[in-house]
């Protein structure tokens, strides 16, 4: 099993822009036993309310939707170049059709609080849901974004968390 460090959010000085962009993220829940996880590359990090947050944006019609609805804490993985694969593929299909993480060949491992997320991965940040809310079209104030992103109308939920514990390989 591979060693973990914790370190603070001050000492995150990882990119967003290359961490979101480039190397994508997973992001984890679990309810119950059940633990689903999905790629991403929308979001961000910053300060919000004097906390340290992540905001995060999943579409509706995707399953790990479901399971961060349905718990209180989460978490958000980021992986070496050579997992790309992995995570295209943790991207591309639904946990509602196959177990996913299992054919990933990915390790699920749980915090002290139940939070899943992976052994593989190497950093992990440690969220408490804050807020929710769904996009909607007439908050937008570039025109084309909405048609561009949204042409199904099938817009995102924003969610809000709060890092409160940020884990890296030793």
């Amino acid at each position: 099993m591979r060693e973990f460090k914790e370190i603070t959010p001050e000492q995150f000085v990882h990119s967003p822009f290359q961490l979101l962009d480039k190397e994508w993220m997973l992001i984890t829940a679990g309810i119950d036993e059940k633990v689903n996880t999905m790629t991403a590359s929308w979001g961000g990090f910053g300060v919000l309310w004097n906390k340290n947050v992540a905001y995060i944006f999943i579409r509706p019609t995707r399953y790990t939707k479901e399971f961060v609805d349905g718990s209180t804490t989460l978490s958000l993985s980021f992986f070496p170049g050579s997992y790309k694969k992995q995570l295209g593929y943790l991207g591309r299909v639904s946990g509602r059709d196959v177990e996913k993480i299992k054919e990933s060949g990915l390790t699920v491992l749980k915090a002290g609080d139940g939070t899943p997320y992976f052994e593989e991965a190497n950093m992990t940040l440690f969220g408490k849901k804050l807020y929710a809310q769904e996009l909607k079209p007439e908050c937008f104030s570039v025109e084309g974004l909405d048609e561009k992103n949204y042409p199904l109308k099938d817009y995102h939920t924003m969610y809000v968390v709060e890092i409160e514990r940020i884990l890296v390989q030793a």
